[in-house]
């Protein structure tokens, strides 16, 4: 049976855009030896954030990897973004975790990206350690931030270190557990020395050392028992008691520190290497049977069947694809075939890799719990599951994060649109909260993302990568005509004589309108021998031709029936095109006899919002002719129901981020078409006459 110590774990860095959590990143490879040199965001010098983007950004906007080995202890560090474009990411990265660091600004305190992440931690089961960064800071708060938390998340929160000053004089911490205190250097090495406890802090720790055993103590009622009778809890007791409670997570220690400055960062790893759960410790790896919904458990360890879960696909220039997986069951090596349970098929394994920030190193073997890549499988994407094929399993991937932005995007140079398709099919399978489409009423192409920043990441990427640039131009609406009253016996006769053999073809039509999202409804209802039966298909070809373009504003014609019921020919004259041309504008006549009229898509939007905001978003919503249809709570959140038309909200995401400060999240799909008001008709039938003129 392997070894619980030989096991390697994953531990990701979460947190709101701007908390820190590169630089957190940087300082831990740093101290733990795996990098010679503390990376710096702002220098560009960072491991972990090496896109050119995110250089130029300073951001994190893709999750990174790199293994790091501390004490006896061999882990992943997983850098995940917070900018709330990309949080899909972190969501679906989180899969391959044991546990995570919850980065929290010690000025700026709990945001919006926080609480997300945080939400991904609970649904997950992941145990939890918060650390508390940039204490160096004007203005950074500890205790403050402590009463933040406990609010905002409703937990009892156990700090298990204490700062030793503040802001420019923040110099290192003292531990609640051994009660010493540990002074940095102020050089960014990591390098402290021991001490005792500061004599203005002696009262203060006193009153969090007991808060901090209160908190432990809950985690065993034995040890509750003992501890309310008075009776001294051994360091040892104490520390099992603080293990069990992390990683069952009822207790979630908090630690201060500056990534900046290397503050605080050697103690969290040691917190890190003692409270983590090793997989095997975290249960039997669930799935399902193929096509079906029966359960399937493995243990997580190296001699179960094997099984991994493909949870992130890069695209490397030099590589090409790369897919990175989590080996969730049993051990692989390179040159290995597996079967891919998702997809059913096999797939050839060549050299695995080791992700180490932008490079790859060769491995020989992955084992339970490690990551690890491959590059240039056939059939393989994000969220397949790997197995062997006579013990098959399917895991449940997380799903990316519906779009909530689109534009339409043009290729800059006419010559290189086939090449923008192609280039966004390579971007897609890195990025799964992408979409492409073909608008086929306005001919556009619409690129779809979750926020602007998203989008205009993939407009540097493509051009970076592929060499293409593309313009983002807000969509047009999609707009569609029918009509809004029956009328009958249209006639309309085609004639064109030029010397010699002519044109000739006369329809007779009735219309009428159809429901909403009934389409189109041709009857031939022909009597006698006035029109040939063989030219029917012509005529109802031209009608569907001319639906294309309608008589308002030119937009495709929809909810109507045409009875075609009489007619007239010539023996000589009359001809499939004849009958083609008579039909399109006998419909077109037709059209504008039935009082016809505009209509616009409309969403249906799910709006989840705080409580406080929730006033100010309804409202909003109401302003852009949308109609609440009812609203549930989920938590601390609001989720309003609304069908709002699709113009009024092309940009809603920035709007919806500036009412609820980033707070606010939504989901939406097209619902319906509804007839557009007149006085907004009849601007937009303007509009598209000025267009077209």
């Amino acid at each position: 049976m392997t070894k619980k110590v030989d096991q390697i774990r994953n531990v990701a860095l979460v947190g709101h855009s701007g908390c820190g959590k590169t630089s957190l990143a940087e300082a831990i490879l740093y101290s733990a030896k795996s990098v010679n040199r503390l990376g710096r965001v702002d220098d560009g010098t960072s491991t972990m954030d090496f896109e050119p983007e995110e250089i130029k950004r300073k951001a994190t906007l893709g999750t990174a990897f790199h293994p790091y080995n501390w004490k006896n202890g061999r882990f992943n560090l997983i850098d995940t973004p917070g900018e709330n474009d990309f949080i899909s990411d972190t969501k679906i990265c989180l899969q391959a975790a044991e546990g995570t660091v919850v980065v929290v600004d010690a000025v700026d305190g709990i945001r919006v990206g926080t609480e997300k992440v945080w939400g991904f931690a609970e649904e997950y089961s992941l145990p939890r350690v918060i650390f508390i960064n940039k204490l160096d800071r004007e203005r950074a708060d500890f205790y403050k931030i402590l009463k933040e938390i406990e609010d905002i998340f409703s937990i009892n929160v156990t700090p298990i270190y204490l700062p030793i000053g503040a802001e420019n004089d923040f110099s290192g911490i003292v531990s609640l557990i051994t009660l010493q205190s540990y002074l940095y250097k102020n050089d960014g090495s990591g390098s402290f020395k021991d001490g005792d406890i500061p004599g203005p802090m002696a009262e203060t720790v006193d009153t969090w050392r007991e808060k901090m055993m209160e908190n432990i103590v809950e985690v065993n009622d034995d040890i509750m028992e003992k501890y309310l009778d008075g009776q001294q809890i051994s360091p040892k007791e104490t520390e099992e008691i603080f293990i069990e409670g992390v990683k069952s997570g009822m207790v979630v220690p908090v630690i201060p520190g500056s990534a900046l400055l290397n503050i605080g960062v050697k103690h969290l790893l040691d917190i890190i290497d003692q409270v983590l759960a090793f997989p095997s410790e975290r249960g039997k790896v669930k799935g399902h049977k193929i096509r079906s919904d029966e359960d399937v458990e493995f243990d997580a360890l190296d001699d179960a069947p094997f099984s991994a879960l493909v949870f992130k696909t890069l695209a490397d220039p030099f590589a090409g694809r790369l897919n990175v997986f989590k080996v969730m069951s049993g051990k692989i090596s390179s040159e290995s075939t597996v079967f891919n349970s998702t997809k059913g098929v096999k797939e050839r394994l060549g050299q695995l890799l080791s992700i180490e920030g932008k490079k790859q190193t060769p491995i020989k073997k992955a084992g339970a719990g490690d990551i690890a890549a491959v590059a240039k499988l056939k059939e393989t994407a994000t969220g397949d599951t790997f197995c062997i094929e006579d013990n098959p399993v399917v895991f449940d991937a997380a799903q990316p994060f519906s779009p909530t932005i689109s534009f339409a995007i043009e290729a800059t140079e006419k010559e290189n649109e086939d090449k923008v398709y192609s280039s966004l099919a390579k971007l897609m399978e890195e990025d799964p909260t992408l979409k492409v489409d073909r608008d086929q009423s306005t001919s556009e192409i619409i690129l779809s993302g979750t926020g602007q920043i998203h989008l205009e990441n993939t407009r540097d990427k493509l051009k970076r990568k592929f060499g293409v640039e593309i313009n983002l131009k807000t969509p047009k609406v999609p707009y569609r005509e029918t009509i809004r009253s029956a009328k009958e016996k249209i006639i309309y006769r085609h004639k064109k004589q030029t010397g010699g053999r002519g044109q000739f073809a006369e329809v007779h039509f009735d219309i009428f309108p159809l429901e909403r999202g009934e389409g189109f409804e041709f009857k031939e209802a022909l009597t006698g021998m006035n029109v040939p039966r063989n030219f029917v298909p012509a005529v109802e070809k031209g009608i569907v031709e001319a639906m294309r373009s309608g008589v308002l504003a030119g937009y495709p014609v929809v909810d109507l029936k045409i009875r075609f019921y009489d007619g007239k020919s010539h023996e000589v004259d009359s001809s499939e095109m004849a009958f083609k041309i008579a039909a399109s504008m006998c419909f077109k006549k037709a059209v504008q006899e039935a009082t016809p009229i505009l209509l616009e898509p409309i969403m249906s939007i799910e709006i989840r919002v705080p409580e406080d905001v929730m006033g100010d978003v309804i409202g909003d919503i109401n302003g852009r002719r949308g109609k609440v249809l009812g609203m549930d709570t989920e938590g601390k959140h609001q989720i309003i129901k609304a069908e709002v038309p699709l113009a009024e909200v092309l940009r809603y995401s920035f709007d919806l981020t500036s009412i609820t400060g980033g707070r606010g999240s939504f989901q939406m799909k097209h619902s319906h078409y509804e007839e557009v008001p007149a006085q907004l008709a009849d601007k937009i039938i303007a509009a598209s006459k000025a267009e077209t003129s």
